[in-house]
């Protein structure tokens, strides 16, 4: 039994049963027992493969797209290039090689990486030691100058709560402890004010999901670009609106029972991107683009068949799988979504529309 299984069991003794975004905060974040605050869970080592681990071509795409904003608005010389949960700093180094040769681009960038956890951040420092770096708890401590973003599976990982339908109200799905195991069950039945427009959507038994930090985290991005320039790139996997249960948790590229040796696994949900639109002002924000439709807008085929040339063999093989993986509809090309943040007195960044 871990012993943050041992605190967690304790909570729910002291306090009653645990919301799930509680739960989902305690498991992820926890100062000495969290799954990001104790390890590196990215790449084929780890327990997730995001998409800049899978190729060089998605963080280049990226960094194009936001360098070909920045020059359309005039090149401010100076302004933050930030990523929310940067990971292993993989996407911003290839952001940053691949706009090197974008006349003032990295050097009027201030780069800042908004990561909660120390030890991923000591992994960031050393992918990218040949630049320098600055960190940011959250992202309203993000300076007041223009900002260029980038979110790529971030906020999947933000906690939810889970609500299922009663007549006109909700029982909210707890988590508490049955037989010395934790165990799923439902709170009482309460009106949810907020809840009120999926009245219109919703059967009886229907099971909704919602996520109050998507509103805070996008907001304190979204007043800095529509007040001093720049755009923000959020890239994740989702829909227009929650509908069924999607809390998942993640082990060695396997799913796993997220009620299971908490602190151990990656525990996501899928976004709401009726949220994120619904949050994004006072900044102007795009359509909502699949991944592979986007990537394509910029030209990731044509840089595929460029680097093809030079491979061969189990490595071409590779290559072409990791193409066909971003941008396949029936890979990630089309669960994952993108949407851009931009000015309003501005066009949207390359790949997007209005």
């Amino acid at each position: 039994m871990s012993d943050l299984l041992d605190h967690i069991k304790a909570q729910i003794r002291a306090n009653g049963p645990m919301r799930i975004d509680e739960y989902m905060a305690t498991c992820l974040l926890h100062p000495t027992m969290g799954y990001y605050t104790t390890g590196d869970p990215f790449g084929v080592q780890g327990d997730f493969t995001t998409a800049p681990e899978i190729s060089q071509m998605f963080g280049e795409m990226i960094g194009l797209c936001l360098a070909q904003t920045w020059l359309s608005q005039g090149a401010p010389k100076r302004f933050t290039l930030a990523e929310l949960g940067p990971g292993r700093g993989t996407l911003m180094a290839d952001i940053l090689r691949a706009t090197r040769n974008v006349p003032g681009f990295v050097d009027a960038a201030e780069i800042t990486l908004v990561e909660a956890s120390p030890k991923l951040r000591d992994v960031q420092a050393a992918t990218l030691s040949q630049h320098k770096l600055g960190w940011a708890d959250t992202a309203d401590t993000l300076p007041d100058q223009p900002l260029y973003l980038v979110a790529n599976e971030f906020f999947d990982a933000l906690p939810i709560r889970q609500f299922i339908r009663s007549g006109d109200s909700w029982r909210e799905r707890q988590i508490g402890v049955t037989d010395g195991a934790l165990s799923f069950g439902l709170g009482p039945v309460l009106p949810q004010p907020a809840l009120a427009p999926r009245l219109d959507d919703t059967a009886e038994g229907d099971l909704i999901e919602d996520c109050a930090q998507i509103a805070p985290n996008l907001q304190a991005v979204s007043g800095r670009i529509a007040t001093h320039g720049g755009a923000a790139l959020i890239i994740d996997y989702g829909d227009w609106r929650s509908l069924g249960d999607t809390f998942q948790a993640l082990r060695a590229h396997e799913k796993t029972n997220p009620l299971l040796a908490p602190g151990s696994s990656d525990l996501t949900a899928h976004v709401d991107f009726e949220q994120l639109v619904a949050a994004a002002a006072p900044a102007l924000h795009t359509r909502v683009t699949p991944q592979g439709v986007f990537l394509e807008r910029l030209g990731i085929t044509q840089r595929a068949q460029d680097l093809a040339k030079s491979m061969g063999g189990p490595r071409l093989e590779a290559h072409i799988a990791a193409h066909r993986r971003l941008t396949h509809p029936d890979e990630m090309g089309n669960l994952f979504k993108v949407i851009g943040l931009y000015p309003p007195t501005q066009i949207p960044p390359p790949g997007l529309e209005r």
